[in-house]
């Protein structure tokens, strides 16, 4: 399957909030509670510093992240971003593409590194993903991530270098 990573369009909107309120109702990852409609959803896509969405060649949106500022003042070298992939469609290098993308967006947009806040330990996929690109986790914070059905689970926090 061929897929490229393109920076958002406002007609790609509906299918990025489907895919983002997938990642929020299965609750393992993102610390969203709330989903998006057209309305939050357009704003919050509109209010990142970038947005970058996975496109097959049919131009199906398969995934999405979003970038932006980490921090303010003095540490607002350092950014964050989120990724989401359709449930339908994982497994098939997607994440990466989006991962390798952020990175050289990152850097162009003047970043110097690429934080995460808050990996969920149980989320072995994206932890070795991460650690594959060359993230390195900066330790543990017990039971910092409540999980949909209630119970806490550890989060790692990770960061590269731009």
């Amino acid at each position: 399957m061929e897929v490229s990573v393109r920076k958002y369009r406002n007609e790609d909107i509906d299918e990025m909030i489907r895919i983002w309120n997938e990642v929020v109702e299965e609750g393992v990852a993102f610390p969203q509670e709330e989903f998006l409609d057209g309305v939050s959803g357009k704003a919050f896509f509109e209010n990142q510093t970038f947005c970058g969405v996975a496109v097959s060649e049919k131009g199906d949106i398969l995934g999405l992240y979003i970038l932006h500022p980490n921090n303010v003042g003095r540490c607002g070298h350092i950014c964050n971003t989120s990724y989401a992939v359709d449930g339908s469609i994982r497994g098939h290098h997607i994440g990466e593409k989006l991962v390798r993308d952020s990175l050289k967006q990152g850097k162009e947009l003047g970043f110097s590194i690429l934080q995460f806040n808050a990996v969920v330990k149980s989320n072995t996929y994206a932890r070795r993903l991460y650690e594959k690109t060359g993230f390195k986790q900066l330790g543990v914070i017990p039971k910092g991530f409540r999980m949909k059905d209630g119970h806490y689970e550890d989060i790692c926090p990770y960061y590269i270098g731009l």
